[in-house]
């Protein structure tokens, strides 16, 4: 068996480093997403709705670059194109978002579909013995279950 300098599988760390990236890419459209819905919300939550966006993109951004770190610590290669996050994407794209209901409906949508990637990676670095990814999933996962339950709150669900 070939081992990385962290002493995990070689080949078992690509198929991480390849999941990372899909993580990575769908993170960056989710990010862009909660930007366009910062900038554009309208309607009686505004104040509340600017805020909770500007929050939600910061933290995003925070977690794109430690995705980034991740594949970099596996001796991978971080994607980092437009073209590439948005072929490798599959959270959905919001365009022309300013409705309260539908904005935190996306971002709700968005999470679910990052939790399925993340669960998946999860799955992954636990067959791998690979602790530095799997508890970086574990903490996104905990705080994204725990951010979905407020906005479907929220929505009165």
């Amino acid at each position: 068996m070939d081992k990385n300098i962290l002493g995990l599988d070689k080949k078992e760390t690509q198929n991480s480093v390849e999941k990372l990236n899909g993580l990575l890419s769908n993170f960056q459209i989710y990010y862009q997403n909660l930007r366009g819905l910062h900038w554009n919300i309208k309607g009686k939550n505004f104040f509340q709705l600017h805020v909770k966006f500007e929050e939600f993109y910061t933290d995003s951004q925070v977690k794109v670059d430690e995705i980034a770190e991740r594949i970099l610590t596996l001796q991978g290669k971080p994607l980092h194109t437009f073209q590439d996050y948005i072929n490798k994407a599959s959270v959905p794209v919001g365009k022309d978002i300013s409705n309260d209901v539908e904005a935190v409906e996306l971002v709700v949508n968005s999470l679910s579909e990052l939790l399925k990637i993340e669960r998946s990676i999860l799955s992954l670095s636990d067959e791998t013995n690979d602790e530095g990814t799997n508890s970086m999933m574990s903490d996104f996962i905990s705080e994204q279950e725990k951010t979905i339950w407020m906005l479907n709150s929220w929505l009165g669900k």
